[in-house]
C-alpha cells in the first residue's frame, strides 16, 4: 500500500502547537481484494484553528498560524471534492481547534466555523478527539457534539462483543470491502475533560503523579517515562479488551485493519500513551494486517501478521 503524503504545515505535537497534513492511501495494483477498484481515504490532523494572529508553539521554537489553518482546511476539502475518484471517507485525527479558544471564550464559535467548513466535503468525516478538544470542552460536551461520529459505526449482526461501550469514544466501520477502520479513544484514561471530583479523574491523577513528580505536569523534564505528562492520556483495559474482540473478528474474516489514533507515536516519547506506546495490545489469530494512522500523520505498521499488503511511506 502506498501512502502519499502532502504536508501543508507542520510542527511538533504538544499543547499550543500546530500541524496540518493531507494524506491519501491507495493500494498498488494487484490481487489485494475481490474487487479491482482502487480504494482511497483522506486524513487531516491538527488543524488547531483560532481567530488569532500568528504566534509560537509551546516551546517558542516554531511559528504558529492560527487563523491561516482555516485556509488549509478549505484547500484540503477543495482538493478532495475535485478528485475524479473521491476518497471513501476522511479521518480527522483531532486538535480541530486550538486550546487558546477557551481562554478567549471562543470555543463554540470556532468549532462551529470549522464544522460548517467540513460540511462542504462530499464524503463522510470521522472525528477523533485530541488534547485540544479537552482544553475547550468537557467529555460530556463532546459526546453530544458534532465531533461525535459514532453514528457512522458498523453494526456487526450477532457479534455483540464488537459493540463499543459508552464509557469511551471508539468505534469501527468498513469503507471498502475487507477493510475495517477502528477509531480509538486515546484520552479514555486522562485528567482532561472529566470532572475533578469523579473517581476516574482521581484514578488518572494518581497514575500521572506516580510517574511525574514535576510541579508542572505538562513538563517531561527529568522523567524516565516522558509520556507521563498531562496532555497525554491512555487506554482503559475495557477499551483494549474491546479492541481485541474487533481484531479477532477481523482475523477470522481476513480483513485488513487501519487504526486511527491521536496522538501517540513512538518518537518523540512525549507523545506516547501513558501505559506505553502504540504497541499491539492484543492476542490475534495471526491473519490480520493492521496499520496505525496517528497524529502527526504517520502510517505505522503496528501488526503485519499476514503480509498481503506492503506499507511504504514517502514524505
Amino acid at each position: 500500500m502506498n501512502w502519499r503524503h502532502q504536508p501543508v504545515c507542520c510542527s511538533a505535537c504538544p499543547p499550543g502547537e500546530n500541524y496540518l497534513e493531507i494524506m491519501d492511501a491507495k493500494p498498488e495494483p494487484g490481487p489485494l481484494s475481490e474487487s479491482s477498484e482502487l480504494f482511497s481515504f483522506g486524513v487531516i490532523a491538527d488543524i488547531q484553528y483560532a481567530d488569532l494572529e500568528d504566534g509560537y508553539n509551546f516551546q517558542g521554537s516554531r511559528r504558529r498560524y492560527y487563523r491561516h489553518s482555516l485556509l488549509h482546511l478549505q484547500g484540503a476539502i477543495e482538493h478532495w471534492n475535485k478528485e475524479s475518484s473521491p476518497p471513501s471517507c476522511v479521518l480527522q485525527l483531532g486538535d480541530i481547534i486550538d486550546g487558546y479558544n477557551a481562554q478567549y471564550q471562543a470555543s463554540e464559535k470556532s468549532l462551529e466555523l470549522i464544522m460548517n467548513t467540513f460540511q462542504r466535503l462530499k464524503v463522510p468525516v470521522h472525528h477523533t478527539w485530541g488534547n485540544h478538544e479537552f482544553y475547550n470542552f468537557s467529555r460530556d460536551y463532546l459526546t453530544n457534539s458534532k465531533l461525535n461520529t459514532k453514528f457512522l459505526e458498523d453494526q456487526i449482526a450477532h457479534h455483540p462483543e464488537t459493540v463499543p461501550s459508552e464509557n469511551y469514544y471508539a468505534y469501527h466501520f468498513v469503507p471498502f470491502p475487507k477493510f475495517r477502520f477502528i477509531l480509538l479513544d486515546a484520552y479514555d484514561m486522562s485528567v482532561l475533560g472529566v470532572d475533578q471530583s469523579s473517581p476516574k479523574y482521581q484514578q488518572c491523577l494518581k497514575i500521572l503523579r506516580e510517574h511525574n513528580p514535576n510541579t508542572e505536569l505538562n513538563s517531561p523534564q527529568g522523567l524516565a517515562e516522558p509520556q507521563f505528562v498531562q496532555f497525554n492520556g491512555g487506554f482503559s483495559q475495557e477499551q483494549l479488551n474491546w479492541l481485541n474482540e474487533v481484531l479477532t473478528f477481523s482475523d477470522r474474516n481476513q480483513e485488513k485493519v487501519v487504526i486511527a489514533i491521536f496522538p501517540f507515536i513512538p518518537r518523540p516519547l512525549t507523545v506516547c500513551a501513558w501505559p506505553g506506546i502504540t504497541e499491539t495490545p492484543w492476542q490475534s489469530f495471526g491473519l490480520t494486517s493492521a496499520w496505525c494512522v496517528s497524529s502527526p500523520v504517520t502510517p505505522m505498521t503496528v501488526a503485519t501478521l499476514r503480509t498481503l499488503l506492503v506499507c511504504t511511506t514517502s514524505t
